[in-house]
C-alpha cells in the first residue's frame, strides 16, 4: 500500500483558510486518478477533517495519515474516520473530541451536517458549482426540486431571489433536514413548499404547484422498489412540457459511475427534444476521475417548445 505521505502532496491545504467555505474535499481518491489510493476520501466539514474509508486499512497506516494531517493543520476539533466498507458506515474518532453535529457554511449558506447517523452527511461537496449556478440563476423564478434532499438546492434558490421552491423527495426525514437548512439561512417559508411525495406517482400533484420556470432533477443512481434511473429518467424528461414554462431552464444531474452524459442527451433528444443543451457545469477540481464520464454528470439544458 502506498504511504499517507503521497497522499497530503496532494492536498491543497492553503484553502482550507478560504473564509467563503469551511466544507469541501480535500482528496479524492474515489475518482480512481490517484493509483492505490481508490479507497479513500477526505473531507473538511469545519471544525471536523472526516476520512472516509471504502475498505480496511491497517491502524498504522491510518495513524500516520493522521500525524501527518495534524501537522499540516492545527485549527480542528476532531479527526474521523468513517467505514463505509461496513454496513451503515460507522464513524470513528482518531483525534481530538468527536463531533456528530456541525454548521457549515458555503458561499455564505449555511447548512447542517451529519456524522455517523448516515452513510452520507447531509450535503454533496461535488455538486457546489451547481448551488453556486443556481443561486445565479434563480432570480424572480418558480422552482421545481425534485429528489430534494436536504433541500440545499432550495437554500441556494431562495438566496439567489427565487419568487418560491417546491421541493420533492420521499423521505419526510430529510425534508425536516432541509426545513432546517432554511431555517439556518433565515428563508421566509411561505415561498417554500415540502412535499413528502413519490414522484413518480404524483405527476399531476407536481403539476398542481407550476408551472415552474427552473427545474432542478438530481436523483439517485438507484433505490431498491423506488429508483432505477437508467429506467426512469425518461418518465421525468417527457413531464416537462406539462409542468415547465416556455424558456424554462433545466438542470439535470446523474450520479452514476457507469453512465455518462451521453446517457442524459439521448433520453432528453428522444423524450422531450424541445430542451435545447447549454452547457455542463463541473465539479471542483479536486474532484479528479481517471476515466471522463465516471463522476458527477450537471447538464443544463433550455426548454423551448415550437410556437
Amino acid at each position: 500500500m502506498r504511504r499517507p505521505q503521497d497522499i497530503i502532496k496532494e492536498i491543497d491545504f492553503v484553502s482550507l483558510t478560504n473564509l467563503n467555505s469551511d466544507c469541501q474535499r480535500l482528496f479524492h481518491g474515489r475518482g480512481h486518478a490517484y493509483e492505490g489510493f481508490e479507497f479513500i476520501n477526505i473531507d473538511w466539514l469545519s471544525p471536523v477533517i472526516l476520512i472516509t474509508l471504502y475498505k480496511s486499512a491497517e491502524d498504522a497506516w491510518l495513524s500516520e495519515l493522521v500525524d501527518l494531517l495534524i501537522a499540516n493543520v492545527d485549527f480542528f476539533q476532531s479527526i474521523q474516520v468513517q467505514h463505509r466498507y461496513e454496513k451503515g458506515g460507522p464513524i470513528e474518532c482518531l483525534c481530538g473530541e468527536p463531533v456528530s453535529e456541525a454548521i457549515v457554511a458555503e458561499q455564505g449558506l449555511k447548512f447542517h451536517i451529519q456524522l455517523g447517523k448516515s452513510q452520507n452527511t447531509g450535503l454533496f461537496l461535488d455538486m457546489v458549482n451547481g448551488r453556486d449556478w443556481v443561486r445565479q440563476h434563480a432570480k424572480d423564478k418558480a422552482v421545481l426540486n425534485l429528489f430534494s434532499y436536504t433541500c440545499a438546492f432550495s437554500v441556494a434558490a431562495m438566496a439567489g431571489g427565487a419568487s418560491r421552491v417546491v421541493n420533492i423527495d420521499n423521505n419526510r426525514s430529510v425534508l425536516n433536514k432541509g426545513r432546517d437548512n432554511h431555517k439556518l439561512n433565515l428563508t421566509d417559508f411561505r415561498d417554500v413548499r415540502f412535499e413528502k411525495l413519490d414522484i413518480f406517482k404524483s405527476y399531476n400533484r407536481i403539476k398542481k404547484y407550476g408551472p415552474y420556470d427552473l427545474l432542478i432533477c438530481d436523483p439517485p443512481t438507484f433505490q431498491a422498489g423506488s429508483v432505477d434511473i437508467e429506467r426512469d429518467y425518461r418518465k421525468i424528461i417527457t413531464r416537462i412540457p406539462q409542468w415547465m414554462n416556455p424558456g424554462s431552464e433545466i438542470m439535470l444531474c446523474l450520479n452514476s459511475p457507469d453512465l455518462t452524459d451521453v446517457f442524459i442527451h439521448n433520453v432528453v433528444e428522444e423524450f422531450c427534444p424541445q430542451c435545447q443543451f447549454v452547457k455542463e457545469i463541473k465539479p471542483p477540481l479536486v474532484f479528479k476521475e481517471a476515466m471522463k464520464g465516471k463522476g458527477l454528470k450537471v447538464l443544463l439544458f433550455s426548454y423551448l417548445p415550437i410556437g
